[in-house]
Formats: C-alpha cells, sequence, structure tokens
C-alpha cells in the first residue's frame, strides 16, 4: 500500500542527500574500501564526538552492542540486570543470551523505567541496570546512577533511540560503562540495512569489542584473544553513516518542529496524551512520537484508511511470550501502554503539508473536539 503520509520514507530521505551518499558510495567502491577501512575509523571518530566519549565501536546491529556491553560488564550465570518491561525484545534478550536473568521494573508515564521502583528489585545477584532512552528520550539518569553507586552495580544504557537526547545538558550513551546504538533504517541515523555501535570512555572496553566484534582477533597482529563473533559494522555503511551524521544536528530540530505542530494542533482533543513532558531537565529529539488514547484500535483503523501509516510498539509485552520464559510479576502501566499507544509518522522527510493531514485526520476522528 502507498501511503499518502509515510511513517517514514527513506527514499526521499536519500534524494535529500543523494549527491553526498552518491560520492561516498563511489569512494568506497573505487577504492574497494570494504571491510574495516578509514570510512569506519572516521564514522567511530565522528560518532563519539558527537555523543561525547573518548570511544566507539562499529557494529553489525542495536542487539549486538547490547550483547557486547553485557559480556564487558561481566555479566554471566547467577547475575540479575534490571531491565524495563516496556522496550523491545533484544534489551533481555542480550542479558539471557550472555547467561544472566533479566529482571523486569515497570515504566513511568513518559513510557521510560520507573526509577522509583528499581530499588525493591535489586537483590544481593543483581550485577547492572539497563535502562532504555525509549521514543528519543533519556531515562532520569539522575536516581538511576545514584542507585548504582550505593549497590556497586554496572549500568549499560540502551539508547539505541535516543541519539542526540539530553538529560541534564549530558547526552545519551555517556552516563554508563558503555552506550548502546542502533543505526536500523528507521532510526533517527538510519543507514541502509542493520547496523550498531558501543561508545564508552573506558579504553579497556572499547578495546575488547573490537576483539570480539571480528573473531576475537587482533587485526594488527593476527592475534586471537576470545572466542568473538561476526559482527563488525560494514565499511560502505560506516561511509554512508558519516554522511548523515553531518545532518543529524538539523534533523533533529526538524523532528522537534514536527512535535511541536502535532502538540499545536492535538492538544486536548479527544482523550489524547501527547509526548510532551514539563520537565526542563530533560531534551528529548522524538525518535517516534507516541500518542496514547483509550480509542487506540479505533483511531489506527481509521488512519490507515485515511492513508496515514502509524506503528504500534508493543500490542503484547514482551515478557507475555512463553517461548521467552520471562517471569511476568505484574506491571500495570506497561499492560496499559500496549493497550493505548500508537506512533504517528515522525520523520525529517515529511512536509508541513503532511504533518497537517495527520492532524486533521485525528480531529476528525474525535469529532475535532478539544477537551476544555
Amino acid at each position: 500500500m502507498v501511503y499518502e503520509v509515510p511513517f517514514v520514507d527513506p527514499g526521499k530521505n536519500y534524494k535529500m542527500i543523494k549527491d553526498e551518499i552518491d560520492t561516498a558510495y563511489q569512494e568506497v567502491m573505487t577504492r574497494g574500501d570494504l571491510i574495516m577501512r578509514d570510512q569506519l575509523k572516521a564514522f567511530e571518530e565522528n560518532l563519539a564526538r558527537f555523543v561525547g566519549t573518548k570511544y566507539a565501536v562499529g557494529l553489525n546491529s542495536g542487539y549486538d552492542a547490547l550483547h557486547i556491553s553485557m559480556l564487558a560488564a561481566g555479566i554471566g550465570p547467577g547475575d540479575e540486570v534490571i531491565v524495563p518491561a516496556h522496550t523491545f525484545v533484544a534489551t533481555a534478550s542480550a542479558v539471557v543470551n550472555a547467561g544472566g536473568t533479566p529482571v523486569l521494573v515497570d515504566v513511568g508515564k513518559d513510557y521510560n523505567i520507573d526509577v522509583e521502583k528499581i530499588e525493591e528489585a535489586i537483590t544481593p545477584r543483581t550485577k547492572a541496570i539497563l535502562p532504555v532512552h525509549l521514543n528519543g528520550r533519556v531515562c532520569e539518569m539522575e536516581t538511576i546512577m545514584s542507585l548504582a553507586e550505593e549497590h556497586d552495580l554496572v549500568v549499560i544504557e540502551d539508547a539505541c533511540q535516543s541519539l542526540g537526547a539530553t538529560f541534564n545538558g549530558r547526552r545519551a550513551g555517556t552516563f554508563g560503562l558503555t552506550g548502546c546504538w542502533s543505526f536500523y533504517p528507521f532510526k533517527i541515523l538510519g543507514g541502509y540495512g542493520d547496523n550498531g555501535a558501543i561508545t564508552t570512555d573506558d579504553p579497556e572496553v572499547a578495546k575488547y569489542a573490537r576483539l570480539l566484534r571480528y573473531n576475537g582477533e587482533d587485526k594488527e597482529t593476527g592475534a586471537y584473544y576470545h572466542h568473538g563473533f561476526t559482527c563488525l559494522m560494514d565499511n560502505l555503511q560506516a561511509a554512508f553513516l558519516d554522511v548523515k551524521l553531518r545532518h543529524l544536528p538539523e534533523w533533529i530540530e526538524r523532528r522537534r518542529a514536527i512535535a511541536e505542530r502535532y502538540r499545536d494542533g492535538l492538544n486536548r482533543v479527544g482523550d489524547l496524551t501527547l509526548p510532551h513532558f514539563s520537565d526542563p531537565r530533560f531534551e528529548d529529539v522524538y525518535q517516534n512520537y507516541v500518542v496514547r488514547t483509550s480509542q487506540r484500535d479505533e483511531l489506527v483503523k481509521y488512519l490507515e484508511k485515511n492513508s496515514v501509516e502509524i506503528l504500534i510498539h508493543w500490542p503484547k509485552p514482551y515478557y507475555q511470550y512463553e517461548g521467552l520464559g520471562l517471569s511476568d510479576r505484574g506491571f500495570p502501566e506497561t499492560e496499559a501502554i500496549s493497550k493505548e499507544v500508537l506512533s504517528l509518522p515522525m520523520n525529517v522527510e515529511l512536509s508541513d503539508e503532511q504533518v497537517e493531514y495527520v492532524i486533521k485526520r485525528i480531529q476528525e476522528f474525535f469529532g475535532s473536539s478539544r477537551l476544555r
């Protein structure tokens, strides 16, 4: 189906920067720079500079960043890691595949982990906290870092959806031992395939990640130090991402402008709850523009009927799938969220006219009424 307002439009995005992308492609292909060459090194340096860390290590996916971070933190059998109940399953899977046990904690009204519920989940087996900065909003890291220090816990940030977002002026990915990034095509900085990275200030963690991503081998000496993986970022993808990274600041501002248009047009419409939170410590980047309504399913049908593409994250909480073997201790906010949220189109390719079209269709659905 061709939507009048697609959720994302990677083809249009390519056209916006076509000359730069094509130049990067020609350079890589003409020189035969396919595996671990200058383009990857340049992107890693530029990514670390943007995030505000000393090192970045390019990987194949956001999951690989999480998994390698778990191993770098020493997570293994018998270790518990606190994770939010509302997130993509890869967050918990990285813990499980490292040998650890995810201990789930409910989330708050901003969809991020409820920091008031973390301490009650800490046990003598707890080794790490894995906060997820969801939808372009950093978690409340002041409390998380304080708890981590008090209980001698490692913090690994799942920052896959929040590149450029800040808390108290500090960017996501700079608080914990590592920041974990995804450059999946639909992310705020998306490649043309699956990609990811780790950022860190720890030189040993960076070295460890570089070894693990390429079969445990030190490419300069040919020596093997670990049983590793094959999860290296492709050099061509690094070249493309480096082009896009140069545009990221202006793209973040465009997302914020779109979010303001949505707020102006949808404030007090029906029973919608909008993702704008009055706390000056946070500066969001709106990876996703998530709204809540008790009429979610009906609104979804109406928008799709009117050629507006939306996404739902996630209609069934991941811990409710029996095959994952996770403990469901009861997470009322997560379960309410799963029944009420939908993500509206949010991408830099959107025109103002398309945003207004979405707003008008939603106003129509609710009868153009605004709550007073």
